[in-house]
């Protein structure tokens, strides 16, 4: 089905379609509907867009520089593919910086973030009753994003970010290949929820961050092994 996004009258500049254009293309790619290897027309984007070529091209090019398309010559643009050792590498250090802003956070987070955070893991364990990985992942993201948010320190909070950015082709499929994992992880964010509310120590909650994401890994190295140039072990916290 075509789909066509109209600009609005305060909307018209350049870098509002270039960000239009760009949302729409990321939300089909994470969402699903261009799968890896799948060829990015522009002029066909263009045309369902309701826009120029030339915003769709800004957009392909910022989804370029984040890691969700690439170029081949006598091709053009493409989804990126999955690559599994990307996927390591990403999960690995995302656990570290993700497990410390969380930890940051924690003083900061208050009980409305908490009811939020509660709210949000309830849809996702609602979700579990009839699967949708793709929605189940959007979820789990809100639901991390209350946790590292208020983090003070923006560099780290700047790598996170770049984190979930180079996951974002991935996720969609994760949970795909490890839905028994999905289970856990809803149960894993309550008890993340409880140490903080309770004033757990930094040094826990960051563990315990940590350990959550890298056995979202474990999960998927178990069913998918790949032997990268280092040793694959996650990256716990001592």
């Amino acid at each position: 089905m075509t789909e066509t996004v109209t600009a609005t009258k305060t909307g018209t500049s350049n870098g509002s379609k270039s960000e239009q254009a760009y949302t729409a293309v990321k939300e089909r790619i994470v969402g699903g509907t261009y799968t890896p290897g799948y060829r990015l027309v522009l002029a066909k984007i263009a045309q369902d867009l309701g826009f120029s070529v030339v915003p769709v091209r800004e957009a392909i090019r910022r989804l370029e520089a984040e890691g969700l398309v690439t170029f081949e010559r006598n091709i053009g643009a493409t989804v990126a593919g999955i690559d599994p050792t990307e996927y390591l590498y990403t999960m690995q250090t995302l656990s570290i910086v993700e497990g410390a802003a969380t930890a940051l956070s924690a003083p900061l987070i208050g009980s409305a973030d908490i009811e939020r955070a509660r709210a949000v893991n309830a849809d996702m364990r609602e979700c579990l009753e009839h699967f949708d990985p793709v929605r189940f992942t959007r979820l789990n993201q809100d639901f991390h994003s209350v946790l590292f948010e208020h983090c003070p320190n923006p560099h780290i909070l700047d790598l996170v970010h770049r984190g979930w950015n180079r996951l974002a082709s991935l996720r969609s499929s994760t949970f795909r290949f490890v839905p028994g994992r999905a289970r856990d992880s809803v149960d894993e964010h309550e008890n993340l929820l409880r140490l903080i509310e309770s004033g757990a120590t930094a040094d826990d909650i960051e563990k315990a961050a940590r350990v959550h994401r890298s056995a979202t890994l474990d999960a998927y190295l178990a069913q998918a092994p790949i032997t990268p140039p280092i040793n694959a072990g996650s990256l716990n916290a001592h």
